[in-house]
């Protein structure tokens, strides 16, 4: 049996990086970290004894960090950005230096090996009737999803390019974000503050981080079927309109705190309901539920 690929993970220490890392340490991987951040070294802490495990402190648009990270590694998985639109719109120019400049830089480094991007379902912005997939035209209605559209562009024009649009994600990291959709709304009711939600109608899709994570090992070891194609990741079951989410979320948490705005506006205007059936052909599934995600949060969130 041939020796798992050295694999090169940049933006390593975030939220789903720092749940993915693990997953391909036990899986055999020697993995090299390329991260900027400071807390870095905390969010991987369980990695640092691990003989296979290299973490490196840098930007990505360094070439100097960028050339050591991807030294005798075999297959890059491209994690690094500015995620969100709040970040992206507070400096996009910052935004489109990292998300587009900076994967070009990694695909530059990269040449004939395996880059599987972190991409968004943001890019296809508002799809107001039927389901979206892969076909459906990109309109992103932000300028994060219109910088990962880009980068989409570089890394499926590469000779080893995969591309994985990846639901919004939630659940417990070790790098935990409280800005993500579904980690707020259940830490805000978990806490008792109040929770207003605009256009709650909206449409979104929902992936646990832990499946996000295991979606980027299923690439790197489908690699040769799986090149130069892009995927939505995720599952039907995980289609939510806000306030489904939330009510969702109050059968676990009961409150009166929340308010439904039909007058307020969410900057972030992505409005889809989502087919993830080219990836489930290809093998993938998503294990887990949204249920199990919301008790999951649910008893993280609670007050002590």
């Amino acid at each position: 049996m041939p020796e798992p690929a050295r694999v090169l993970v940049t933006g390593g220490a975030g939220y789903i990086g720092s749940a993915l890392v693990p997953m391909l340490l036990a899986r055999g991987y020697p993995v090299t970290v390329l991260d900027r951040s400071e807390n870095g070294r905390e969010a991987l802490r369980a990695c640092q004894s691990d003989p296979c495990f290299r973490l490196i402190r840098g930007d990505i648009r360094d070439g100097a960090a960028l050339r050591e990270a991807a030294r005798d590694v075999e297959a890059i998985i491209h994690l690094a950005a500015i995620s969100g639109y709040p970040a992206c719109a507070r400096d996009p120019a910052e935004a489109t230096d990292v998300n587009v400049s900076g994967t070009a830089r990694v695909l530059e480094v990269a040449g004939r090996m395996t880059v599987v991007l972190a991409s968004t379902l943001s890019c296809y912005g508002a799809v107001l009737e039927g389901y979206c997939d892969e076909t459906t035209p990109a309109r992103p209605v932000s300028h994060y999803g219109r910088t990962k559209l880009q980068a989409e562009a570089l890394v499926l024009a590469s000779p080893m390019g995969i591309v994985l649009r990846l639901a919004t994600a939630y659940g417990l990291s070790p790098r935990m974000r409280l800005d993500l959709m579904v980690n707020a709304f259940v830490y805000r009711l978990g806490q008792g503050e109040p929770l207003e939600v605009y256009e709650p109608e909206a449409r979104r899709a929902f992936l646990h981080v832990r499946d996000a994570s295991r979606s980027f090992l299923f690439a790197l070891e489908a690699a040769p079927r799986l090149a130069g194609h892009l995927f939505n990741v995720g599952d039907e079951s995980q289609n939510q309109s806000k306030r489904e989410l939330v009510e969702r979320i109050r059968r676990r948490i009961p409150c009166t705190r929340v308010s439904y705005s039909a007058s307020g506006r969410d900057e972030d205007r992505r409005d889809y309901a989502v087919s993830f059936s080219r990836i489930h052909s290809e093998g993938f599934r998503v294990q887990v539920s949204l249920e199990q995600g919301l008790e999951e949060l649910a008893r993280a969130f609670a007050p002590r």
